[in-house]
């Protein structure tokens, strides 16, 4: 026997980070109570967008199309790679600084006890990336976790095994912090004053 539409909906919402039994509870009685129209145009979005939208073939960031819009730009400066944890890391980036380069999106970081390795981070494709010759620096903008600074170890090996130079975010990053929830101004330091990766 299945569960009662209103339960289904408390746990539907409980897939979102952070939302707990309570969360979930109040916010399937307010799109009930106050918001239907709203919760239409968010169901509606919501099979539009996890129908839709994939990744770029190229960068692996979110896109409705083949390319997202960052690689099909023509004017960004294809020397320069940004190697970031998510999309809302690249987000942040973006935001932030005056980044004209490109970016990788690795969609995680190295985490062997969650069965998280190169490959679910796309790390052939990078490799692949670099072979080209294109690439002269591969910027590591991962966070500075035990799993980013493992992470940004391994690309940056990952960069000298094809003659590209590595460097990584500089100071006023907090240790243990993520990079979508830094504000602009330190991230936009961090960004300038990134630094070359010692072997």
């Amino acid at each position: 026997m299945s569960l009662p539409l209103l339960e289904q909906l408390i746990e539907a919402f409980r897939v979102l980070p952070g939302v707990g039994q309570k969360t979930a509870q109040r916010m399937a009685y307010h799109v009930l109570e106050r918001e239907r129209d709203g919760g239409q145009r968010l169901s509606e979005v919501l099979a539009q967008a996890i129908e839709r939208i994939g990744h770029c073939v190229q960068c692996r960031d979110f896109s409705e199309s083949e390319l997202c819009t960052v690689c099909a730009n023509g004017s960004r400066e294809r020397q320069q790679l940004c190697a970031v944890e998510s999309p809302a890391d690249r987000l942040a980036i973006e935001h932030a600084t005056g980044f004209r380069g490109v970016y990788f999106v690795l969609q995680g970081r190295l985490s062997p006890l969650d069965g998280i390795g190169p490959r679910e981070l796309g790390l052939d494709q990078l490799d692949a990336r670099l072979k080209q010759g294109e690439v002269q620096e591969l910027i590591i903008a991962t966070s500075a976790t035990v799993e980013g600074e493992a992470t940004a170890h391994y690309l940056a090996q990952l960069a000298r095994t094809h003659n590209v130079r590595p460097s990584r975010l500089a100071q006023g990053l907090p240790l243990g912090g993520e990079l979508e929830y830094v504000d602009r101004g330190t991230l936009s330091h961090a960004f300038g004053t990134r630094t070359d990766i010692q072997e």
